[in-house]
């Protein structure tokens, strides 16, 4: 993604702002509170990069000349300016300025310029609006974490059930220790069910991602206690987790805490045996679209799981 950044930090305009914006909180959410404070700079930095970085727009200039019958344009360029000169063919060279107004064209020597209060305007709001969140983020009582994942089984306009025992939680992110599905005779049955990363796989029980990645399984049950939850998108609340299997949010359903790109599935063996393994899904099923269900796997059972972000704990 390096050279999409690079691309669109060259334009000085609010999508830039905005595009580097959403990235730098995304990173805040799941960093600790200096990593927020390098995010803000960068967003300040990059919101007022139409100053820092010299404008690719030319400036025209039009020198009037005394008229004549026929007219014909001759154009000039230099590497800040572009100039228009016209002259008539009656004219001789002598008569013509060919030289560059260049104090004309000089961008300003101002500090302080219109366009660079109004970036330190716009980058100082999105940093207010940033603290905000983070403060809303993390309510009394609740602790910063590095974010966890919950694969939480439920009606997803619900927001209370009693199935946590049926709820698990990576403490980790499973995705980059996961193993793709064409990998899977080399990396897992190869080294006797054990992934690169160290974690087993098991036959009647294994696990899917949104881009065919096999992954380890979440620890079993979610143990009591308060989540601070997320999907990334509006809402963030706090997800009561009780010792006899309830769970409650305070804010919003199971779907609003639900990050949508994240696709997870469980699969294990059919009704009568089935056969199912990785070896009998299909890699041209992925990846899955954000929301869309996980497919199904010939002679296994599936069960769809959403993902929460868990980004504190109560203190």
């Amino acid at each position: 993604r390096l050279p999409l950044f690079i691309k669109r930090s060259l334009l000085p305009n609010s999508h830039t702002i905005l595009f580097f914006y959403k990235y730098t909180t995304y990173l805040a959410m799941q960093s600790t509170p200096y990593c927020w404070v390098f995010c803000l700079l960068i967003v300040r930095l990059l919101s007022c990069n139409s100053f820092i970085l010299p404008s690719s727009q030319p400036t025209y200039n039009v020198l009037p000349t005394k008229k004549s019958d026929h007219h014909e344009a001759k154009m000039s360029k230099s590497p800040s300016s572009l100039n228009l000169k016209l002259f008539s063919k009656d004219d001789t060279d002598d008569n013509i300025d060919l030289s560059e107004n260049e104090n004309e064209n000089k961008p300003p020597k101002t500090l302080f310029s219109k366009q660079m209060r109004r970036s330190f305007l716009i980058s100082t709001a999105l940093a207010t609006v940033t603290n905000l969140g983070l403060a809303v983020a993390a309510p009394p009582g609740f602790k910063r974490i590095p974010t966890q994942f919950i694969a939480a089984l439920g009606d997803p306009a619900s927001n209370t059930g009693n199935n946590v025992n049926e709820w698990g939680l990576w403490t980790v992110d499973p995705g980059p220790r996961g193993v793709f599905l064409r990998d899977y005779k080399k990396e897992i049955q190869g080294r006797n069910n054990k992934a690169p990363a160290g974690w087993r796989f098991k036959n009647e029980d294994w696990w899917l991602e949104e881009h065919g990645l096999i992954m380890e399984a979440p620890e079993f049950p979610l143990s009591a206690g308060k989540y601070l939850v997320t999907g990334g998108r509006l809402v963030t609340t706090v997800l009561n987790v009780d010792n006899t299997g309830n769970w409650n949010l305070e804010k919003g359903s199971l779907y609003d805490v639900t990050h949508l790109p994240c696709r997870s599935a469980r699969y294990t063996p059919g009704l009568n045996g089935g056969g199912g393994s990785p070896l009998t899904a299909k890699e041209s099923d992925f990846p899955v679209k954000p929301g869309a269900e996980m497919p199904k796997v010939e002679g296994c059972e599936k069960l769809d799981y959403a993902v929460l972000f868990v980004i504190g704990k109560e203190a």
